[in-house]
């Protein structure tokens, strides 16, 4: 039995890694060495290096097994630890001589390693040295700069100190003027709060009189019109007598005519010469009639000029009374004829958008935005709808129907539709 040296930290290393590949077929494994037979080369290496290299230490028919097992590999591809492993585990003729050679190589190789990097680490002290020492140069240089501009801050603050305390010594001066400006001020409103206090009493009793005389006034003026007033009384009294009597005493009947019966003849004479034209009375019925045909058309589009409507038929209720009472008015027609209806109502010099409305199914209500009058919003809706489709629109405006004629539809007066709605 022979121990590797402790010394060669790379040849026991390198002869781990090599018996730890050949340690599963190394049959009889050692007993120390069977819980880590299982493991994988590289990990038997890492974790069981040590016992690996105790067991070939201690017993050499397994270092014998492990030599035959790696068999015979070319020295010249391996580095000197493997060289150094192999003479010890075959035990050859000689390989004390190639132990110590390889031994010595690696050795050679190590202290020239240490060398180097001796050498690197000193080079980089020395770089570490030289940095730091730049950087103690530069931080003394920003460190004079540095004392250059609080120098010359300090004499700027000094400067501005100086003006600060000059301007405080002229404040101090204004203050004191004004504060004697303040009292001379004072005096001024003292004496005039009491010249006006004297004035305010002297009106104060003119007020009085002239209140008092207003009053005497007052009962004089009450006393004259009361006198006035029964005279005129009288006066008319002794008329109307008078004019109860002329008649009685004329025996004068009853006048049935009227200031306007000449009129309403010589427009009935025009009439007449014209064909026979029909009363009012007829022409709702004909327009009536006339408007049935119209929403009687496939798929009819009814435009509303809502307050030209409601102020022909309701024009003593409000705003808000007419728009609910056009609406449930329309309801029963745009139910029997299924009409789209859109009841248009003004709102263009309203500072605020009206309140909802309640509209009936098959009834849209729009207010005209601000700026934008109702007849300009059903102008719009009639140049949108198409061409040949059945709009009729209600307005007795002459331009909104003149509009609506241009443009295809029907113009209908408001009449005509109140006169349908009943």
């Amino acid at each position: 039995m022979s121990e590797v040296p402790a010394t060669t930290g790379a040849v026991r290393e390198r002869l781990a890694a090599l018996v730890a590949d050949v340690l599963p077929s190394a049959d009889p494994v050692p007993a120390r060495l069977r819980r880590i037979a299982d493991f994988a080369p590289a990990r038997r290496a890492r974790l069981g290096g040590e016992q690996i290299v105790g067991v070939l230490e201690t017993d050499d028919d397994f270092r014998a097994r492990a030599a035959e097992l790696l068999g015979e590999r070319a020295d010249a591809e391996r580095d000197p630890a493997e060289t150094a492993a192999l003479a010890w585990l075959r035990r050859e003729p000689g390989w004390q001589q190639t132990w110590e050679a390889t031994t010595d190589r690696l050795a050679a190789r190590l202290e020239l390693q240490t060398a180097v990097r001796e050498g690197q680490d000193a080079a980089r002290e020395a770089e570490r040295a030289d940095r730091a020492e730049q950087a103690l140069r530069e931080l003394r240089g920003e460190r004079r700069r540095q004392v250059d501009e609080l120098r010359g801050e300090v004499a700027t603050l000094r400067r501005r100190l100086g003006e600060t305390r000059k301007r405080e010594r002229d404040a101090r001066q204004e203050a004191e003027e004004a504060a004697a400006a303040v009292a001379a001020a004072q005096d001024d409103v003292r004496r005039a709060t009491e010249d006006g206090e004297a004035e305010r009493r002297r009106l104060r009793a003119r007020v009085e009189e002239l209140e008092a005389a207003n009053a005497g006034l007052r009962r004089l003026t009450r006393e004259e019109r009361s006198e006035v007033g029964l005279r005129a009384r009288v006066l008319l009294d002794t008329v109307v007598e008078a004019a109860a009597g002329l008649r009685r005493e004329l025996a004068l009947p009853v006048s049935e005519a009227a200031p306007a019966d000449r009129v309403e003849r010589r427009l009935a004479e025009a009439a007449s010469a014209g064909g026979g034209t029909a009363g009012p009375g007829a022409a709702g019925r004909d327009g009536s009639a006339r408007l049935e045909q119209y929403l009687a058309a496939p798929r009819p589009r009814l435009l509303v000029d809502g307050y030209n409507v409601s102020k022909t038929a309701w024009p003593e209720s409000s705003l808000e009374a007419q728009r609910a009472r056009l609406l449930r008015a329309l309801a029963p027609l745009v139910a029997r004829t299924g009409a789209e209806t859109t009841v248009v109502f003004d709102a263009a010099a309203s500072t605020t958008r009206q309140s909802a409305t309640q509209a009936p199914r098959g009834v849209r209500v729009l207010f005209s935005p601000s700026g934008v009058i109702a007849d300009d919003v059903i102008a719009e809706l009639v140049e949108a709808e198409p061409t040949g489709r059945m709009v009729v629109v209600v307005s007795s405006d002459q331009e909104v129907a003149r509009h609506a004629a241009q443009h295809g539809a029907r113009a209908v007066a408001s009449p005509v539709l109140l006169a349908l709605l009943g």
